[in-house]
């Protein structure tokens, strides 16, 4: 006899996907005027007359932002960091920009930043730091649903500092071990690591690469852009639990208890974990304090390369060095369109489209978000935001609902995309519609709550 609660759970999820399928339509509709309208917009110039550099810049712009859209040139091995840096040497190649203006055009705080801080997470994975939170979470976790806050909680928490890629990176193998030996269906708190990951990394300009970008860019203080958006993050966070709950009632609506699980052998370095803990902890308070975030971050990584523990080598495999160069790569792109094509008249022109409102700016990132990524997405709001009335204030709309969107399908984020493929590895497959039936009323509900949060 079917559960009464089981249908309950059941009929509210699917109202929920149904109102979240017809505001997806709603949006794709509005995307489609919107890119209409701006791609008019650049190809008039604005008024400017179109020479052989605007038309060469908005080409190589077009085909980039193409490539890092699908992944992957059709019929090449070319992906995106190839597809960026191509982009960049056209610009130079093509005469859009000079070598040293394309040199200017990379912001080196953001890489800097962006690389310390993998070091550090790279310390940390290491030296068994995380599988020591692992077994901190198994010997205290009762029930399947404190098993769900638990991972949603740590995830969240430590990719809201850290880079949330790479907690995706730790935290998958951590959470199909845990189910492995706890008995229990992965798919439900697989799903949890990706949501959480990306929402408890809106909370700060180190929890992702976007962010860290808009840190750059916006000059925003460390501790103003933590106060703005950690209530978005931790009313994130409760709406992932709640989800997760709600879609998969006959795992966490019960009374079952969990098994009695042995702590796995944990492998852990001592004196390396307390000595990356220290400089993580060390770190976060400099960048409260409002020390510069690349120098607190690089010269951090650099002291736990100090060390007879682990070779160097080990750390700088796990650096994602193809992100990167991606990186380097688009800033260049941008650069030369703005420079070219990008001129006062035209961006007064898309000025029109009203983003200083908050509503409509988070719309229009998450739709270029989930169409070219949310890198990308960023850096060609740029020129637009700084312009705003109020940059400060839409540099975080652009930060929370760049970052909300990735929640959207399991190709909307990077982070996603790291979880699906270690699944699969292990033998566990995530499908399309399983993650969007959760995502996607996930996305809308907190940016919704980011929009209303900001505005």
């Amino acid at each position: 006899m079917p559960d009464p609660d089981d249908e309950k759970s059941r009929s509210f999820a699917a109202a929920l996907v149904a109102v979240a399928l017809v505001f997806a339509g709603a949006l794709a509709a509005a995307a489609g005027v919107t890119l209409v309208a701006f791609l008019a917009t650049l190809l008039s110039g604005g008024g400017a007359s179109a020479g052989w550099t605007h038309v060469a810049a908005i080409a190589v712009f077009a085909a980039t932002y193409f490539v890092i859209a699908l992944g992957e040139a059709p019929g090449l091995r070319l992906d995106r960091a190839g597809a960026a840096l191509l982009g960049a040497s056209l610009m130079v190649g093509l005469g859009v920009m000079p070598l040293d203006e394309a040199y200017r055009a990379i912001d080196f705080d953001t890489i800097t930043l962006l690389l310390g801080m993998m070091i550090v997470v790279a310390n940390l994975r290491l030296s068994g730091f995380f599988r020591l939170a692992s077994n901190f979470v198994v010997t205290r976790a009762k029930s399947p649903l404190a098993l769900l806050a638990a991972i949603v909680l740590v995830t969240g928490a430590f990719s809201a500092f850290l880079v949330n890629d790479a907690i995706c990176l730790v935290m998958t193998p951590l959470t199909l071990e845990l189910t492995k030996r706890l008995k229990r269906d992965p798919l439900p708190y697989l799903l949890a690591v990706p949501m959480a990951s990306n929402v408890g990394s809106v909370a700060t300009i180190t929890g992702n690469p976007q962010n860290m970008i808009i840190g750059g860019l916006s000059h925003i203080p460390y501790g103003a852009f933590a106060a703005a958006l950690w209530p978005v993050a931790a009313f994130g966070l409760l709406v992932t639990f709640a989800l997760l709950a709600l879609f998969y009632p006959r795992e966490f609506l019960s009374r079952e208890r969990l098994p009695e699980a042995a702590p796995a052998p944990a492998r852990a370095r001592g004196f390396l974990v307390f000595k990356s803990v220290l400089v993580t902890l060390a770190m976060m308070g400099f960048f409260f304090a409002g020390q510069p975030v690349a120098k607190v971050a690089i010269v951090g990584g650099a002291l736990l390369l100090v060390t007879r523990h682990v070779k160097a080598e080990k750390v700088y495999r796990e650096i994602d060095w193809p992100l990167l160069l991606m990186f380097v790569g688009l800033f260049i792109v941008v650069e030369g369109l703005e420079t070219t094509v990008l001129t006062p008249q035209a961006v007064a022109s898309i000025g029109n489209f009203d983003l200083s409102d908050a509503g409509v700016l988070a719309v229009v990132s998450a739709i270029l978000s989930n169409l070219v990524s949310n890198v990308p997405a960023v850096l060609a709001l740029k020129p637009f935001v700084a312009g705003a009335a109020d940059p400060q204030r839409a540099w975080l709309v652009v930060a929370m609902a760049s970052t909300l969107a990735g929640n959207l399908t399991l190709i909307g984020s990077v982070a996603n995309l790291i979880v699906a493929e270690r699944a699969r590895a292990a033998g566990v497959a995530i499908g399309f519609w399983a993650y969007f039936k959760v995502g996607a009323p996930l996305t809308l509900i907190t940016i919704a709550f980011g929009a209303w949060r900001l505005s």
